[in-house]
């Protein structure tokens, strides 16, 4: 039995190299996602979603695995970063930000498959806030991306360099919601080894 795992598969999008910046199509993906704001450091609401959204990443594969034979690995923890003044990313300023987390999905899981899934855990689990999880098709389209070994709060440079130098180079203007994908366990890895994926959507700029 094939185990389907998305950072394989689409090495292209979860895979990079330090000072590389990548121009790549991003398709339209399937994700378990659940919305929130604040530090993640320090803001319980942060926790609650990772909670909630592990839980019913798990709830899902196993599901997958029973009724229909398909297995998979759950893929890497993935957050959508915004706030109404993009400079607060690279100040750090936390208390500012507001965040998406999210995990893919195969293209097989349906939402039939998610809401059986959720009303397992909600039987088994009351405590996991399932409710705050929704299942969406998320299109981000162009984007550049490139990735960064460190520690989270060392990115600044990194995307500073991205907004003010790549993507203008291209030819292009940010046009969505900063991306970030985190291929490392943070619980279990040194800062300065963290793998991380920064993404930021494109389009074209109306001068060219």
């Amino acid at each position: 039995m094939d185990t389907f795992d998305i950072k394989r598969e689409r090495r292209d999008l979860y895979n990079g190299r330090v000072g590389r910046f990548d121009v790549v199509d991003v398709p339209t993906m399937r994700f378990l996602m659940a919305d929130g704001r604040g530090d993640p450091n320090t803001s319980e609401d942060y926790g609650w979603a990772l909670e909630a959204l592990y839980t019913c990443s798990y709830a899902v594969r196993a599901a997958v695995k029973v009724d229909r034979g398909r297995v998979h690995t759950v893929g890497p923890l993935e957050g959508l970063w915004y706030a109404r003044d993009l400079a607060v990313f690279t100040a750090r300023d936390k208390d500012a930000w507001e965040w998406t987390m999210m995990i893919s999905q195969p293209d097989w899981i349906t939402p039939d498959i998610v809401a059986s899934a959720v009303e397992k855990v909600t039987a088994r689990k009351p405590a996991v806030a399932v409710d705050r999880v929704r299942f969406e098709e998320f299109a981000e389209g162009q984007a550049v991306q490139t990735l960064h070994v460190g520690p989270y709060d060392a990115e600044g440079p990194v995307i500073a360099r991205m907004h003010e130098e790549v993507i203008p180079g291209h030819g292009l203007i940010a046009s969505g919601h900063h991306h970030e994908i985190y291929l490392s366990d943070a619980r279990k890895t040194e800062p300065a080894r963290l793998r991380t994926i920064l993404r930021q959507p494109v389009a074209r700029s109306a001068e060219r």
